[in-house]
């Protein structure tokens, strides 16, 4: 099946042709003076949530032309997750990619990321797995997002919401939990009023990490102490301070066969060293936020952010294998990589409502500074006895290989070093953003947004390896348009346009080598059509069909002077369902199509974009069975997908079933058991290559015991 852009224009089109001459009036938005002192939030009850942050303006969520995501606390707690890999099995239109065992990677609808990541607005693009106990909500919005975000966020970005202080309020909680593969964590969330205007948040929480693969250890502590002050009636200021510390096992999965796919009689090998395979980092991270209230309908909003990170990367994984000559034995290669990482950025909108004659405007316009300090290296193995990267080894469990010591599959001892330096530079960005963009009301039943972004991305890549300097500066305008019509207060229809560009550095922007300082950055369109309806009292509906396009400028392969345009696309669509079915049984159910061929400078390949299934379901049911006893049932399910671009090797599709069960002692202690994996399931994820594909876990149980005073 392939859906067009004329497609998607057509569906949009007839969708808004539904809509009748004479609408009802549309649902009522609060003001800027109703939300809750300093914060910019969406209000009313629409969408089965209350509250978004990632949009900027206090617009209802039923208005915003783009498919979202919410996933508050409350879910978080009460499905059991523990880690921002189980919310997007949860979601319609994103997976997961492996990451390489090191850090969240999420596909959003079929574009890889390992950057998109945001925490309150401000960018956070280390990579790392990022903790869920001091937040609010996780929001996922598909789609690119430019206008407010900036480069990246190519198919979507996520955003994570933190919790703040709570002005004259005096509250705690916390939680004890213990799985059955021996994974413990504790965590706890006080706040106190400290006066009338002051309040001060505590939260923190450690981990000691554990699953179903050998040699699998490792710790994690976050600790996330908040203060908000009130000045004053019409102005609030909140600063906060994160100290991560993440210190884990590297698994880099099993190899796939002569069938490409993944080995099942591997599913108990860690094709890795016990020693030498791990991850450490350490972040401080401090956030600051001012928001002064000029008057009842215009709010301006100043954000700071300071991030230093420390990271050290080191592993071995397998690279080769060929069941059909050599079914015994694994290549395996490596690399140790460390990050050193300064970000600071600042952000200032100013968000106003008022009216031109009988039109309403909703108007935000902001800027954005963002610098970037980076130095990153990579050392590759040597072995004494390849004098190269690569060795060769028995496929046992385990391999016979530890802290770089080992017996290769000759039968003679082998020793590695770290100390071939592939890579090593230093970076430089400084980008400066403006945006505005304007959200108008022309009736009660026909909104537009329209608006645009201008980014400066100039980088300064030191190349001390090969002793080359490159610089490059990129200026981009990124436009957004929407249309939203509203034939009932409940419904919305809407069609979306908008862009978003990736420079040639990359996501991580680590290089301009290989002639790349002298290439264009990436751009991508995003033409979306979609219906949300709030068909019942607290039971949602969304529907949405898309078309990413990507053009890519690369060098021509028969003339390397000139430079050619690929495009590619994927479209899709999506529909999910949340809310309240009846009294007591609550559901959030997604499902996603997505399609796309590659294309290079002869055209269309006839190959499918990898991490792309075709297919993906989920869905949860929560029952309150009786005043403090409930019961939960999910289903996940991922289509086939291709591992890598040459289609070559498969990730099988997989259906995994949850549960949960949950009983109230009293009204501030619960006690809960949450089964992953009822059916116990032998599947695969995720891959980040052909021959590391990501062994699913079985059956498990986590037993948790939270309580609030």
């Amino acid at each position: 099946m392939t859906i067009s852009r004329r497609t998607i224009l057509m569906t949009g089109a007839a969708l808004l042709s539904t809509v009748p001459a004479h609408a009802s009036d549309s649902m009522a938005e609060d003001s800027l003076a109703d939300n809750r002192p300093g914060e910019i939030v969406v209000t009313g009850d629409v969408l089965y949530s209350d509250q978004l942050n990632s949009v900027k303006t206090p617009t209802p969520i039923i208005d915003v032309p783009q498919s979202l995501t919410i996933t508050t606390e409350e879910e978080i707690l009460d499905r059991g997750f523990t880690s921002i890999g189980q919310i997007v099995d949860y979601t319609p239109g994103v997976n997961t990619s492996q990451g390489e065992g090191h850090r969240d990677a999420i596909v959003f609808r079929g574009i890889r990321s390992t950057a998109d990541f945001y925490i309150d607005g401000m960018r956070d693009d280390i990579q790392y797995y990022r903790g869920l106990y001091n937040l609010e909500q996780v929001e996922i919005l598909r789609g690119p997002n430019a206008l407010l975000f900036g480069r990246g966020g190519t198919g979507g970005i996520l955003n994570r919401v933190t919790k703040k202080g709570r002005l004259g309020e005096t509250f705690g909680g916390g939680q004890v939990a213990l799985d059955t593969f021996g994974e413990f964590s504790v965590q706890g969330d006080l706040n106190i009023a400290a006066s009338d205007t002051v309040a001060v948040r505590f939260n923190a929480a450690y981990e000691g990490l554990n699953n179903h693969r050998d040699f699998y250890d490792g710790e994690r502590i976050g600790i996330n102490p908040t203060v908000r002050f009130a000045v004053g009636e019409a102005t609030t200021f909140d600063l906060s301070y994160e100290y991560a510390d993440h210190d884990r096992f590297i698994d880099r999965g099993i190899p796939t066969g002569t069938d490409g796919r993944p080995v099942e009689a591997f599913k108990d090998i860690v094709f890795g060293d016990p020693e030498l395979n791990f991850t450490r980092l350490e972040a401080h991270i401090v956030r600051a936020n001012l928001q002064h209230q000029f008057s009842d309908t215009w709010k301006a909003v100043i954000g700071a952010f300071y991030g230093d990170y420390d990271k050290v990367y080191s592993n071995f994984y397998a690279s080769g294998y060929d069941q059909a000559n050599t079914p015994g034995v694994v290549t395996t290669d490596g690399y140790i990589d460390t990050t050193q990482r300064e970000n600071l950025s600042f952000t200032a909108n100013l968000v106003g409502e008022f009216d031109t004659g009988s039109v309403a405007h909703t108007l935000l316009v902001g800027g954005e500074y963002i610098a970037t300090s980076s130095d990153q290296d990579r050392l590759n193995p040597v072995w004494d006895q390849t004098s190269d990267d690569n060795e060769v080894f028995a496929i046992m469990r385990p391999l016979a290989l530890s802290g770089g010591v080992g017996v290769n599959a000759a039968g003679n001892p082998t020793r590695v070093a770290f100390t071939n330096l592939n890579d090593s530079t230093q970076v430089e960005l400084d980008v400066f953003s403006f945006y505005i963009q304007d959200e108008i009301e022309l009736t009660d039943w026909l909104n537009v947004v329209i608006g645009g972004r201008f980014d400066s991305f100039e980088i300064k890549v030191d190349d001390l390896k090969n002793g080359t300097f490159l610089t490059r500066k990129d200026e981009e305008f990124s436009p957004r348009g929407g249309i939203i019509f509203k034939p009932q207060e409940n419904l919305s229809i809407y069609a979306s346009y908008s862009e978003t560009f990736l420079p040639r550095s990359g996501e991580q922007f680590a290089s301009l080598g290989g002639g790349a300082d002298a290439l264009d950055p990436d751009t991508f369109t995003n033409l979306e059509a979609g219906v949300k309806w709030d068909f019942a009292d607290s039971l949602s509906l969304t529907a949405a069909i898309f078309e990413i396009e990507q053009s890519s400028p690369e060098v021509d392969d028969t003339d390397p002077s000139r430079l050619v345009v690929v495009d590619s696309t994927i479209q899709g669509f999506e529909l999910q369902l949340q809310g309240e079915v009846m009294p007591g049984w609550t559901v959030s159910a997604g499902y996603s199509y997505l399609d796309g061929e590659q294309v290079d400078q002869t055209g269309a390949t006839g190959l499918r974009p990898r991490e792309l299934p075709e297919n993906m379901f989920s869905i949860w049911n929560q029952v309150q069975v009786t005043d403090r006893f409930g019961l939960g049932f999910g289903l996940t399910h991922q289509g086939e997908s291709f591992i890598d671009n040459g289609n070559n090797a498969v990730l099988p599709a997989y259906t995994r079933l949850d549960a949960a069960a949950f009983y109230d002692v009293s009204d501030n202690l619960r006690v809960q058991v949450n089964v992953e994996n009822l059916t116990d399931t032998l599947y695969f994820p995720n891959a980040h290559a052909t021959h590391q594909a990501s062994v699913g876990a079985p059956i498990n149980a986590r037993f948790a015991i939270t309580g609030r005073f």
